[in-house]
């Protein structure tokens, strides 16, 4: 899979933040420091049955079957999908859910420098396929990069006669069941999610965007509308997300969308940007 300049820095920065992280933290996690997880994968003899403390780049990917790993970085696509662990990878177990808040989490996957404890075992076949020589059972965790987010979120309120609230919607959707509505919320799209949602977080500076909360699956958002709202990089781009006026088809008590995940549809006839793209 060919990777952008962009996402080699990234990565190059990645590697280099843990490397220093590593040898600013000390010798092997029995002393108080932690160890960078090449140390552990060059001499996983040293460490086995122990409980030791690791730097590195954790991946979360669902599927079938899902991923939890510990790798020494990860690359992925502009948009932040398709993360890809990087080199051999030690097998996680027992990660805690509520780290991966502070990482990143572009729709398809959760990823970010973390720094690990717990049991090492090696020379085992370890994961769904049995293909990982290395596990680490976590006792603890945390995020090493904390990922500052930005909430953008559309207000409860009326929206005038006519028009149906985000909220009403969700709150009473078989009243609006195959009815022509016109309501305001958050598109979102990344290549694999599209959604009206009631809001969108976004790293700082506008990056890494994700859906929050509530979400609506949307198909049929004009094309043209999508070059007045913030757009990622690339040729298409990454991402695009912006608050909109959107007038369409409510269906609702389905299995829409991604993986029959969302249980109303949208199907767009007509849209109108509400926000200037910065």
């Amino acid at each position: 899979m060919v990777r952008t300049l962009r996402q080699a820095m990234t990565l190059a920065a990645l590697l280099i933040s843990l490397m220093l992280l590593s040898t600013c933290s000390g010798p092997a996690g029995f002393s108080g420091g932690s160890l960078y997880i090449l140390d552990v994968i060059e001499k996983p003899q040293e460490f086995a049955g122990k409980e030791i403390t690791v730097d590195g780049a954790y991946l979360w990917r669902p599927g079938n079957p899902s991923t939890a790993v510990l790798a020494a970085g990860v690359t992925t696509l502009d948009n932040g999908l398709d993360a890809q662990p990087l080199g051999e990878q030690i097998w996680i177990e027992g990660f805690p859910a509520d780290v991966t808040a502070n990482l990143h989490r572009p729709g398809d996957s959760v990823y970010g420098m973390v720094r690990v404890t717990g049991m090492f075992t090696n020379e085992g076949s370890y994961g769904p396929n049995g293909e990982f020589k290395f596990r680490m059972q976590v006792s603890q965790a945390e995020a090493i990069e904390q990922i500052q987010r930005v909430e953008h979120r559309i207000e409860n309120r009326g929206l005038g006669e006519g028009k149906v609230s985000f909220f009403e919607l969700r709150q009473n959707p078989q009243a609006y069941n195959g009815q022509t509505v016109t309501t305001q919320g958050y598109y979102f799209w990344n290549g694999a999610i599209y959604v009206l949602a009631e809001g969108v977080t976004t790293e700082e500076g506008g990056t890494n965007p994700q859906p929050m909360e509530n979400a609506i699956w949307m198909e049929g958002f004009p094309p043209d509308k999508s070059s007045e709202l913030n757009m990622g990089p690339g040729t298409p781009p990454g991402y695009v997300w912006g608050l909109v006026e959107v007038t369409g088809t409510f269906q609702t008590g389905g299995n829409f969308g991604k993986d029959g995940a969302y249980q109303s549809l949208f199907t767009v006839t007509s849209a109108t940007p509400l926000e200037q793209r910065p």
